[in-house]
């Protein structure tokens, strides 16, 4: 395990779309422990795969209060949605920028875990944010596309700012 290098925006790899993971190895298991420790040292809820430069199309997750429930979604698809919410969320590739985001309410989300076993979870709330959060990431889409010329110019300057450009 080694805490990774997060890429931050504009690094061009955080726009790859992901690829699909077939091999359940021990080299798998190897990048998900890294991707939780670094997730982990940087106090975030989530980080996908291509956000530390990985091409695997996977994230870990752990919104618990505590850190006590992680989770790691392998090839992951979102079955359904309901309901509409707006939420504040940050993202460790924009460290020290929030924005709000319209996401689902609830979802419900097939995937993989880290022995290639099938799972399947139904999410509400900040799971349910943070899930469509990094599964933006597994295909190339940043929270900002979302936002306005206007909100995504000041949204920038807060991050130049924030990393003492």
């Amino acid at each position: 395990m080694s805490v990774l290098k997060i890429l931050v925006y504009p690094d061009k790899k955080l726009r790859e779309i992901t690829v699909p993971v077939v091999e359940f190895n021990a080299q798998l298991q190897q990048q998900v422990a890294s991707l939780f420790e670094t997730m982990y040292d940087d106090d975030g809820c989530g980080l996908a795969a291509n956000q530390v430069g990985l091409t695997a199309r996977m994230f870990v997750m752990d919104t618990s209060r505590d850190k006590s429930n992680p989770i790691c979604m392998i090839n992951p698809e979102i079955t359904h949605r309901s309901g509409i919410i707006m939420s504040d969320e940050g993202c460790l590739s924009f460290p020290g920028v929030y924005t709000s985001v319209e996401r689902a309410e609830q979802i419900t989300v097939t995937f993989q875990d880290v022995k290639g076993q099938k799972q399947e979870l139904c999410l509400t709330e900040l799971a349910a944010n943070c899930v469509q959060h990094e599964m933006d990431h597994l295909n190339g889409i940043l929270f900002i596309d979302t936002l306005s010329k206007l909100k995504k110019d000041r949204m920038l300057r807060k991050l130049a700012k924030s990393l003492g450009a």
